[in-house]
């Protein structure tokens, strides 16, 4: 019994630490891409009269994006593991097929939703279709392989009853909503309106206005890349890695507690302490910032 916990507590560590890296890869692939709410903001700016050099591959949220990643990567990987493939090997496999199919769709989003901007003045940048493609598939491949080797050490290590790319497709949802939820804001407030006074919110006159220059010469989505990988990439990692670490830890210890009932006690009281410390982080973020206010200019002497 005690060997069985702190093989699964094990587990539960290795999974985390895999969904933490996945978490910061996703986050950092979406904002290069310019995947998910920022993302209106890119698509506005020419019909702003902003014409810009940033990756625009958005054709979907990051949750259904990462569910169809991940449960495709799974399902190969699994299809693989039936033909008595090594595990490692059906794994990568899997992954780097599920991105492959990922670069399709990013390489015809951008240029679908680039020809639909052409009467606006923006034109369709070769060399940004050809760096950030593959910039975006290396960290969707990080995020895919990490998520489906913590499906398969739940599947196989844990003995979880639902398939591979049920797995997938559950986790990747998870991941995408984590990254979207997480890192997301960072890269739409933080970056794309650096030029907008801090708290001041984004004016209907600023709409499509974001930022497109960088220190030297126009800025593209390898700067973006740059910037939210130091802080809104480890954000939704941590994100991520919580979820998957706390959602094991408490069925590793408590599902033989009361026929399961122990398992979702303990998920409740995560929950409610998590959402008590959320508010008071926002009514003490509330009460000592308050709303934005413009500054007081001094009289004359």
């Amino acid at each position: 019994m005690v060997d069985n916990i702190v093989f699964g507590i094990g587990i539960t560590a290795l999974a985390g630490a895999l969904a933490t890296v996945a978490g910061s890869a996703e986050d950092t692939e979406s904002n290069i891409g310019s995947q998910g709410d920022p993302n209106s903001q890119v698509q506005l700016a020419p019909q702003m009269g902003f014409v810009h050099r940033i990756f625009n591959k958005a054709v979907a949220g990051e949750p259904p994006a990462y569910g169809l990643w991940c449960a495709l990567g799974a399902g190969l990987a699994w299809a693989f593991l039936a033909m008595q493939i090594n595990a490692v090997l059906a794994i990568v496999l899997g992954s780097l097929l599920a991105v492959f199919v990922q670069g399709i769709y990013a390489t015809t989003a951008y240029l679908g939703r680039t020809a639909s901007l052409s009467k606006f003045g923006q034109p369709v940048y070769v060399d940004i279709l050809k760096s950030m493609t593959t910039v975006a598939m290396a960290h969707a491949f990080v995020a895919v392989f990490c998520t489906v080797t913590i499906c398969y050490l739940i599947n196989v290590a844990l003995g979880h009853p639902f398939p591979l790319p049920l797995l997938g497709f559950i986790w990747g949802i998870t991941l995408g909503a984590a990254g979207s939820a997480t890192g997301n804001p960072y890269y739409g407030k933080e970056r794309q309106y650096q030029n907008q006074k801090f708290g001041a919110g984004v004016p209907i006159s600023a709409s499509g206005n974001i930022v497109r220059y960088a220190e030297a010469g126009e800025r593209n989505s390898i700067d973006n890349g740059f910037f939210t990988a130091k802080f809104g990439g480890p954000a939704s990692g941590l994100c991520f890695g919580l979820i998957v670490f706390l959602e094991l830890w408490r069925t590793i210890l408590f599902d033989k507690i009361g026929a399961g009932w122990g398992a979702i006690i303990v998920g409740v009281l995560i929950i409610l302490v998590f959402t008590v410390v959320d508010r008071y982080i926002e009514v003490w973020a509330r009460k000592n910032y308050g709303p934005y206010t413009a500054p007081v200019k001094e009289a004359a002497p």
